[in-house]
Order: structure tokens, then C-alpha cells, then sequence
């Protein structure tokens, strides 16, 4: 293997898949949802994914977008956005809900998105913590939201778990009071969050081994190589 810089290959260490230590306090599960409506569906199914998430045993937030500036309108400084980081670095995991509007996920939820940086300082706020979907349409069963926030959760270096939530006609699917009615519909939601509690347990301990990887681990010393080696100025 000549292109590798072998000192920088770690094997794979299979005690450090299954740590001896297990964390004891819930899994922490941060929400995020597309629509500032009064009456948001979106809000609603996420309210519902809550109640589910707490019944298996995680804690949950729930991020109001409201107030929440447009990405480059504002310094990172704002308020809102402060807020929307430090619920993303107090999370270990998070469920995205978006209406699908003209065929994509909507800009209320992309904004969210969009102010979570990759990288803040030597911390990387998204990279190894789990991801549930769902989405929600006014008309016929569409997964074309779901498809996109999928992209954009790899790109964030999420494990976005295998099951996804699509809730079509949203509008019959909730009583007056928002809370959403029995259904195949209601049972997948079920299912997801089920899934997304068990993903988190899971991976939480190992998040920092799992995205470990050799290109940073070089990239790291050839960067500190490069700094005590240069000459004085």
C-alpha cells in the first residue's frame, strides 16, 4: 500500500465498539419543524414524535423557529441563533419535519439547517449523532422532502436511521386540538421514533470512534508538522 501513510492507520478496535461504560442519563433528542403557521402540521407531527420519544425514555427540545433570522442576514450572534446551536451541541440526536411545498422541503426548515455550521472551533456539533425524517403534504403520499433532508443529514455527517415518516393529507390526519388520529400513518411515526431511541443508545458511546478516520488523522499531523516546523517570521 504504498499511498498510505501508515502511521496514521489505526486497526479496527472492536472493544472500543462496545464500551464497558454505558451513559445513564436519557438520550437527548432536539426537533426541528418547516412552518411558522398557527396551525402547522408540521408542528404538530413533531409534537407527536415528542410524546412518543419521551414514552421510550429520551429527553426532548423542541426549536421554535420564529424570529429566526435568514442565513447571512445576521451574525451568528443573534439570539435565535445562539439558541438553535446550543439545542444542537446539548442533542444527541434529531428528528427533522418538514411540509413539502412546490416539491421540496421548505426554506423555514432549510434556514434551521442552514445555521448549524459543520465545524464550531474544534467542535463538530452534527458529525456521529442520529437523524429521524418525516414529512408531511397537503395532497397525495410524496417522499420528495424526505429525500432532501436525507442529503443534507449525510452531508451534515449524521446517521440518518433507515425508516422515515410520510403523513399525506396532513390536514385529515388531526383532530381540532392537534393531536393526530389513530392510523397506519400514526403507527409508522411509532415506529420511527422507536427506531431513532434505539440508533441513539446505540451509537452515543462510539460516536467519536465511528467518525474517526484516517484522511483527518493525516491531514491533523501534517498540519501540526507544517506549524513547529516553520521558521520564525
Amino acid at each position: 500500500m504504498p499511498n498510505l501513510v501508515v502511521e496514521h492507520v489505526a486497526p479496527i478496535n472492536q472493544d472500543a465498539l462496545a464500551p464497558l461504560r454505558r451513559m445513564t442519563h436519557k438520550p437527548r433528542i432536539l426537533l426541528l419543524y418547516g412552518s411558522l403557521r398557527e396551525r402547522s402540521f408540521s408542528r404538530f407531527a413533531a409534537l407527536e414524535a415528542a410524546r412518543l420519544l419521551e414514552m421510550f425514555g429520551a429527553e426532548t427540545r423542541i426549536f421554535h423557529a420564529n424570529g429566526l433570522p435568514l442565513p447571512d442576514d445576521s451574525e451568528a450572534d443573534h439570539p435565535k441563533v445562539a439558541e438553535l446551536r446550543d439545542l444542537v451541541t446539548w442533542s444527541e440526536g434529531m428528528v427533522w419535519c418538514s411540509p413539502e411545498r412546490h416539491g421540496a422541503m421548505t426554506a423555514v426548515l432549510k434556514a434551521q439547517i442552514d445555521w448549524i455550521p459543520l465545524a464550531m472551533g474544534a467542535v463538530r456539533p452534527t458529525q456521529g449523532k442520529t437523524l429521524a425524517l418525516m414529512q408531511v403534504s397537503g395532497g397525495s403520499q410524496s417522499f420528495n422532502a424526505l429525500n432532501q433532508m436525507r442529503v443534507l443529514g449525510r452531508w451534515m455527517r449524521m446517521i440518518t436511521i433507515p425508516n422515515q415518516s410520510s403523513i399525506p393529507k396532513a390536514f385529515l390526519e388531526f383532530d381540532e386540538a392537534g393531536r393526530m388520529k389513530p392510523s397506519g400513518l400514526y403507527d409508522r411515526i411509532v415506529d420511527v421514533m422507536e427506531e431513532l431511541v434505539k440508533f441513539t443508545l446505540m451509537t452515543r458511546e462510539q460516536a467519536d470512534y465511528l467518525v474517526d478516520r484516517y484522511s483527518e488523522r493525516k491531514e491533523s499531523a501534517e498540519e501540526l508538522m507544517a506549524r513547529v516546523n516553520q521558521r520564525s517570521l
